[in-house]
């Protein structure tokens, strides 16, 4: 296996929330990086980086180029098209072909055959396909996103849905990228085949949890609990298709269930810092980034 100095990182989704944290760690750390995006031009300008593409997910002869001379690649889950398994396959094969040996991808918690979050069952397959890949590999099963109820707020800062009183241990995408850093820079084969499961620190209700995005952010962000009935209903009528109802309805129904309250220790044990409590959280997306 390569050491650290002879490492090369290709990072995708580079121009999103957590791909671009960790191509900023691994700037920090002097890891030489290849940036891969859809838009080069939106790519952040990092020391010891450079630019790849443009290369969709579903081009596998942009991706071969895009990713050529990296030695680890670190596969940022695409956003759900119908077709993200052959899409992160494609990813995965063509980062073989170019000489690629380690891929680090970014999971779901709750990945499962028969989860009940829909895109939970689109993880589990790439799960499954990266396990007889011809390349090393560690699943990094990221919590909900600590952002994402901010992001599903409307105009006047309210979330609705059917989540009951279920927990959820929200994660800070800071904490994910640096348990991913921490893969790269202390690379001793121990985590191959590996899935862990990064997690914030306590395991919240909705209420709760945006509860303490109103405190963190200083703005009045609340949370009103529908019926799956009444979510559908409000969803339809604004047009939108069953899978995207499905999609959002199923995160919800997997909060509501108690199937995403795990909290692991995967933070401070790969990190030596806690993960991060949501009240001390500093950034959050402006309402509405989510469908």
């Amino acid at each position: 296996m390569p050491t650290r100095d002879h490492v090369t990182v290709a990072v995708t989704g580079a121009t999103g929330a957590l791909g671009s944290r960790v191509a900023r760690r691994l700037a920090e750390q002097d890891i030489p990086q290849l940036l891969v995006g859809r838009d080069p031009a939106r790519l952040p300008e990092l020391p010891g980086a450079l630019h790849r593409g443009p290369a969709a997910y579903a081009d596998h002869s942009a991706m071969r180029a895009a990713v050529e001379g990296a030695s680890t690649l670190v596969l940022v889950s695409g956003r759900p098209t119908g077709r993200r398994l052959e899409e992160h396959a494609t990813v995965v094969e063509a980062a073989a072909e170019a000489g690629v040996e380690r891929v680090l991808y970014v999971s779901l918690l709750g990945a499962a055959p028969d989860a009940v979050y829909r895109n939970a069952r689109d993880h589990w397959l790439t799960e499954q396909f990266l396990a007889s890949a011809p390349v090393r590999h560690t699943v990094v099963r990221a919590g909900i996103y600590a952002s994402t109820p901010a992001s599903l707020a409307d105009d006047e800062l309210v979330v609705r849905g059917p989540g009951g009183s279920g927990r959820v241990a929200f994660v800070a995408h800071e904490d994910i990228a640096a348990v991913i850093t921490g893969l790269i820079v202390h690379d001793d084969g121990g985590h191959d085949d590996a899935v862990l499961e990064v997690t914030g620190p306590e395991a919240l209700t909705l209420e709760e949890e945006i509860g303490q995005i109103a405190v963190a952010s200083g703005r009045p962000y609340r949370y009103v609990a529908e019926t799956p009935e009444e979510a559908f209903a409000r969803r339809r009528h604004l047009g939108l298709s069953g899978e995207q109802i499905e999609s959002w309805i199923s995160w919800y129904l997997a909060i509501a269930q108690g199937g995403l309250a795990t909290v692991t220790d995967v933070v401070p044990r790969l990190t030596g810092t806690p993960a991060t409590p949501v009240a001390d959280i500093d950034w959050w997306p402006a309402p509405g980034r989510a469908s």
